[in-house]
């Protein structure tokens, strides 16, 4: 009776264990579910909506996109980000992600509830229990965890209600696509796409298995696994191998491909993006300023203005990232040579002034002291810091610790910056564009020798004497006014045009380099030797309004004053306006407006702009075609002739190499025109075949810097070189189609220019030839 009493009690005692157990596993439940009901309902904190979760808010880089599509560069402030879609992640990628972070992935919808449970009943020691979809959802929504435990844990509930909230929202192909895009993987390398370009220099889907390891290595740390080479390349190493490990045990590589793997190097190609290197800078920079104009005067429809630097715009422009680098590779070739000429030539017991010639001291004092008040140092100084001018000077003539520029590399020095200011202007730079002159795009631009140290931009900005490649626009006004021949002749004797005609202020007679000025010249013979008498005559002739209007025509906005002197080049223009001037003589008589980009997209691929070409007609097909065949003759038999080489010239010394001549050996029809300004200040070559149009200027910052003697100083030294050598690889390079087919011919051309049968054109007889021009037809 006792027993059965003392049974009854033990079993009304454990009833009311379970039922104590089942009210507090029940209220436990309960309050789980409140909990998350309560998240849910944004009790905590506010909780992304539908249209947030469809367009999450996140920085995006603006990517600048060269014809070929490859990617130029980008502009940005903290965030380098451009996403991918989930087409362009290699499988292994995505495999070692799901094999190291998310074994379950393709199995669960948004929790991982064996992981949970795990996590739970170790503490967290058997590992963490986020889920890809848990670890996308912090990323996007609310960042690194608080140390607050309540906190904490109340984030935990908004990460597993916004991932399932994402599990419902994109496939799991879009989850890990989006994964991929939002990870920082530091040094500037925000996203997949923009790591794979920093740490392998290749594009997503071109990664093999051990980059992908090793760049999923990094989403544990990406600090502590950073694979730069200063940083921790064990460490590293030993992550990208456990996550090899990782894909072995669930069956992605076998055995034999992870022990083979795990033995080699991670062989980076470690290149940081940065708006001053890559392709392509000085172009990229110009394009900022485009981008600034065109946000400003296109909003957004809700009347806001667009970010460059985070919208995640997309500029395609007319670049060529191949004909680019031809041209990078051409400058960096021939300028070292160019250069090492120019100090050979300045030392200081030749030169005691250099690296300026025909200054003296006040002078040079006066030329550094107007260049202190223009330099960064002079203005950071004055208006950041409030400093006075004797501060500010004082501090240009003691010695720091800097980095100054050299074509051998950086060089780490210390040195007072009035001197290397003094040496940066020893410098010679150069300008160089090519363009299509039937579409108007350009192919390659390069405004200078090194962004990081010298940042003006000497294609579209800088702007400088044109020489005598401003000829070919004279004859052209000629050819279009009075129907010339370039087989027609002038005498080469000199000629003074007097005060007063044309609005000249003073008499100008201009003299021949060499002072020939006996017999007479066909005119295709007078442009390719580039003979000042013979232009003069023309442009006395034609008169110089008609010939302003004409490059006005051309595309040549800067000021171009109607005196006679213009003939022989004085005029101060930019590569740009001189290309596109000369593209309308190899796109038959058509100014086409150069154009750089051809459309602009938002993040979403809608197009924001779409170029409209601007073409003009200016003359006729038959004059330019005139105007062409002048200007073969300048690489037939003139200033140009060294195109046709075939052999190197002498060398001067074991260091430097002729920058005077190469075995260029071009055989195809090429129009062109050198030129040389007065005291070979800037030497010039505008070159042309039928589908390409590039100008190259070369010079230093200052004018009183330069070559004493036309050997090295005229155009066809400085500036022809880099055209040669830039054209040689564009021909090279098959893909491109760049002509060397002759020029097309006028259907109903009237003019001759077939000089071949003219006779004794070039002597120095007095006598008349049958087809001199007449004196009286002056305009």
């Amino acid at each position: 009776m006792a027993k059965a009493k003392q049974d009854k009690n033990n079993n009304q005692e454990f009833d009311k264990y379970v039922r104590w157990f089942w009210i507090l596993f029940s209220a436990g439940i309960l309050f789980v579910v409140l909990i998350f009901s309560l998240a849910s309902w944004g009790a905590f904190g506010e909780l992304p909506d539908h249209t947030q979760l469809e367009n999450p808010e996140t920085h995006l880089a603006t990517e600048i996109i060269s014809s070929d599509g490859v990617t130029l560069g980008k502009f940005y402030f903290n965030d380098n980000r451009t996403p991918v879609g989930y087409d362009d992640l290699p499988k292994q990628l995505v495999d070692a992600l799901v094999a190291t972070e998310d074994a379950r992935y393709y199995e669960h919808s948004g929790i991982d509830a064996r992981g949970t449970l795990r996590a739970i009943v170790k503490l967290g020691s058997g590992g963490g229990a986020s889920t890809i979809s848990q670890q996308l959802a912090k990323q996007l929504f609310h960042g690194e965890g608080s140390t607050n435990m309540f906190e904490r844990i109340l984030q935990k509930v908004k990460e597993w209600i916004i991932a399932i909230r994402l599990e419902r929202q994109y496939t799991k192909e879009e989850i890990l696509a989006q994964y991929f895009n939002i990870y920082d993987f530091n040094n500037n390398a925000d996203g997949i796409r923009s790591a794979s370009r920093i740490y392998f220099g290749k594009e997503p889907k071109n990664l093999d298995l051990k980059e992908s390891a090793m760049l999923v290595g990094m989403f544990k740390n990406s600090s502590l696994y950073n694979p730069r080479p200063d940083r921790n390349p064990v460490g590293v190493r030993n992550r990208r191998n456990v996550v090899l490990a990782q894909m072995e045990k669930y069956g992605y590589i076998t055995e034999k491909v992870k022990d083979s793997l795990q033995k080699t190097e991670l062989d980076l190609h470690y290149s940081p993006e940065s708006h001053r290197e890559g392709l392509a800078t000085y172009f990229r920079e110009y394009l900022r300023g485009f981008m600034k104009d065109w946000i400003k005067n296109n909003p957004k429809p809700d009347g806001t203005y667009y970010n460059l630097n985070s919208d995640g715009l997309k500029v395609y422009t007319t670049i060529d990232s191949r004909m680019q680098q031809y041209a990078e590779a051409a400058v960096q070739q021939h300028m070292p040579r160019l250069q090492a000429e120019f100090f050979h030539q300045n030392t200081p017991d030749r030169n005691p002034t250099a690296p300026f010639l025909e200054l003296d001291k006040s002078e040079i004092d006066d030329l550094m002291n107007r260049s202190m008040k223009q330099s960064e140092r002079w203005r950071h100084m004055k208006y950041d810091l409030g400093k006075s001018d004797k501060e500010i000077k004082e501090t240009f003539y003691k010695p720091i610790q800097m980095r100054v520029f050299s074509w051998k590399g950086e060089i780490d020095t210390i040195m007072k910056p009035i001197d290397s200011m003094r040496y940066s202007k020893s410098f010679l730079h150069t300008g160089l564009m090519s363009m299509d002159p039937q579409t108007g795009q350009v192919k390659a631009w390069v405004g200078g020798i090194n962004y990081r140290y010298f940042q003006y931009d000497h294609v579209k900005t800088g702007k400088r004497q044109v020489g005598s490649t401003f000829k070919p626009f004279v004859y052209a006004t000629a050819i279009d006014q009075l129907h010339l021949s370039p087989c027609d002749t002038l005498p080469r004797s000199q000629i003074t045009i007097e005060a007063g005609k044309f609005g000249n202020p003073e008499p100008w007679s201009p003299k021949n380099n060499g002072g020939e000025y006996g017999g007479y010249m066909t005119l295709k013979d007078a442009l390719a030797n580039s003979v000042n008498t013979v232009t003069a005559r023309v442009m006395d002739k034609v008169g110089p309004k008609p010939v302003v209007d004409l490059v006005k025509k051309l595309g040549v906005e800067s000021e171009v004053l109607p005196v006679p002197s213009i003939a022989l080049g004085t005029a101060d223009l930019s590569v740009y306006e001189m290309v596109g001037a000369y593209s309308a003589f190899a796109n038959k008589g058509v100014y086409t407006k150069p154009v750089m980009v051809t459309s602009i997209t938002d993040k979403n691929n809608t197009v924001l702009y779409q170029v409209k070409p601007e073409t003009r007609d200016v003359l006729s097909e038959e004059t330019a075609y005139v105007t062409v065949k002048l200007m073969e003759g300048v690489t037939q038999s003139g200033s140009g002739v060294r195109l046709r080489t075939t052999g190197a010239d002498t060398y001067r010394a074991d260091y430097r190499e002729i920058v005077t001549g190469y075995p260029y050996e071009f055989t195809n029809p090429i129009a062109g025109k050198t030129g040389t300004t007065q005291n070979q200040s800037d030497g010039w070559f505008m070159g042309m075949v039928p589908n390409l149009v590039t100008g190259v200027w070369v010079g230093a910052e200052d004018r009183s810097v330069h070559f004493a003697n036309v050997t090295y100083g005229q155009g066809a030294a400085m500036a022809l070189p880099i055209w040669a050598l830039y054209m040689k690889s564009c021909y090279a390079d098959k893909d491109l189609n760049i002509s060397q087919e002759d020029f097309d011919v006028p259907k109903d051309l009237t003019i001759r220019v077939d000089c071949s049968d003219n006779t004794d054109t070039n002597t120095n007889s007095n006598t008349t030839k049958p087809e001199e021009i007449p004196d009286d037809l002056n305009f």
